[in-house]
């Protein structure tokens, strides 16, 4: 399954996740692309549109293998196992946590001015990315909701690789999303237009739907 955008694949995830409308969901978004997708899912389903942001923590020298991820909260996932092969130091581990905790809330800041963040507590969730390649950080995200007693978790992605969708459906109550191809190689391959979203586009969409959610 190919795409035209990311607004189409929300308008088909909408339609896959019809049973939730008027429920008053609690659709929390993964900027940038995430965003996008999640907007026409919002206007189909109502309830609330938000964000969640993880960040990956990177291996010393090696900042794209992830050795763990980070969310807002201060939760953290990581791979003890990778950790301990690669020898890597505990402190090492906590600053850069520490960091990546500290852009987090910088780019929340940004995104979201002074709005209170929304309680997950007894709600029904639903979290929305574009896409999933290893699905480490939205694994960090899943667990760090899980421990906000949300009453249903739910996952909308609209493609990525059959063994990622196999591990993730084991931290939610559904998982949902439009294709699983076996020969997965980006996300980026399964839409015609992929360009990068921008930070303001975000902040666009987000006071489209907070104006219209009061």
């Amino acid at each position: 399954m190919i795409f035209d955008h990311r607004e189409q694949a929300g308008k088909k995830l909408a339609a896959e996740l019809a049973a939730y409308r008027e429920r008053d969901p609690l659709i929390l978004a993964v900027p940038r692309g995430g965003v996008v997708v999640a907007a026409p899912v919002w206007e189909n389903l109502g309830g609330e549109l938000d964000l969640i942001i993880t960040r990956k923590i990177g291996a010393p020298n090696q900042p794209e293998l992830a050795i763990g991820a980070v969310a807002a909260d201060g939760f953290s996932l990581l791979n003890k196992e990778l950790i301990s092969r690669l020898n890597v130091q505990e402190n090492y581990v906590e600053e850069a946590a520490r960091k990546e905790q500290a852009e987090i809330k910088r780019r929340l800041d940004d995104y979201r001015g002074e709005k209170p963040m929304p309680s997950a507590e007894q709600r029904l969730v639903i979290l929305i990315d574009d896409g999933v390649a290893t699905g480490y950080t939205l694994l960090a995200a899943l667990k760090s909701l899980q421990q906000k007693t949300p009453s249903r978790l739910i996952l909308a992605v609209p493609v990525g690789p059959p063994d990622t969708f196999s591990m993730l459906e084991k931290e939610v109550d559904e998982l949902y999303y439009l294709d699983a191809p076996a020969d997965f190689a980006a996300v980026g391959q399964f839409y015609r237009d992929f360009r990068q979203v921008g930070d303001e586009e975000v902040k666009e969409i987000l006071k489209k739907v907070w104006r219209e959610e009061k």
